[in-house]
């Protein structure tokens, strides 16, 4: 975790700026986007407070909401008990990649990361955070307590995407720390060795966990725009290739299809999510996407 003299440098300082206010704008736009949605009686779960109606008890009033507001709003209590989440994002050197040069996967993981703390946070969940890129690299323990928020902004104001990626071993490792049935939220290519990666899920689900898989590409890796002979080049191993991409780009869309269509079918059938978004997906769609993928599961 890190410590309060953290905050003294000016660099972090203002990357935390930046992710809470993204953060808060993501949510913003998610919330009212609920709204005129078909999942708007779900938006419940994310309100603390609702007007006063005909028949309420008045003892459920918040009377210090009313002294500020002048309005009556009656506490919203929860009809399940409170879920601990774990927010587990990739941090390998793939998740660098932006074709463009402007957001990378990366990028877009953490300010979801960002906006998903925000919300557990105000809905008074516990929530934790794990990096990972061979192993886990950082993790911070699920609190419920406002300074959490900050305390998660912060390591993830520091992350850089580095290294190779085992999805698999670190999702295993994670397996063997947690000590609840917990809510995993795991942002990530993918890309690694699939079985591996299934039996490290299937892991966590026989466990009691509940999983969403978040599968985030470039946009460019979910169209494969490329003309021509293209040098192509692993970040993670430095590996370097020139294809001609007109010949390849329909095995290579094909294999995608397939790659992506196993995931669902394997989601439906062992009762975790798989939410497929690429770079280029608003922020408050893809917190939709998480939302339903939640509430078709109850």
């Amino acid at each position: 975790m890190q410590n309060s003299e953290s905050y003294l440098d000016p660099r972090v300082a203002r990357t935390i700026k930046r992710l809470d206010l993204k953060a808060q704008f993501i949510v913003k736009g998610f919330m009212h986007g609920l709204h005129s949605s078909p999942l708007q009686g779900f938006s419940v779960e994310f309100s603390e407070h609702r007007k006063y109606e005909h028949g309420d008890d008045p003892k459920d009033i918040d009377w210090r909401l009313y002294a500020r507001t002048d309005k009556y709003y009656v506490k919203k209590y929860e009809a399940e008990t409170n879920m601990t989440g774990w927010l587990v994002v990739d941090s390998s050197a793939s998740m660098g990649y932006s074709y463009q040069g402007e957001l990378t996967k990366f990028d877009y993981a953490v300010s979801l990361v960002a906006a998903l703390c925000y919300l557990m946070i105000y809905r008074q969940d516990p929530v934790g955070l794990v990096a990972f890129n061979e192993k886990i690299a950082r993790s911070l323990p699920p609190r419920s307590r406002r300074t959490q928020f900050a305390d998660i902004l912060s390591t993830l104001s520091n992350l850089r995407p580095v290294g190779q990626t085992n999805v698999a071993a670190s999702l295993a490792q994670l397996a063997g720390l947690l000590k609840r049935a917990s809510l995993v939220m795991v942002f990530s290519d993918l890309l690694d060795d699939y079985e591996q990666t299934l039996r490290s899920v299937y892991r966590l689900r026989h466990a009691g966990h509940d999983v969403i898989l978040f599968h985030i590409l470039d946009p460019a890796e979910a169209s494969f725009p490329f003309r021509g002979a293209v040098d192509l080049e692993d970040p993670e191993t430095g590996e370097r290739i020139v294809v001609d991409a007109d010949a390849i780009r329909a095995d290579y869309l094909k294999e995608l299809e397939e790659f992506r269509a196993k995931w669902r079918a394997e989601a439906s059938h062992s009762k975790f999510d798989f939410v497929e978004l690429d770079a280029s997906t608003p922020f408050d769609k893809a917190l939709l996407e998480y939302l339903t993928a939640r509430a078709q599961r109850r």
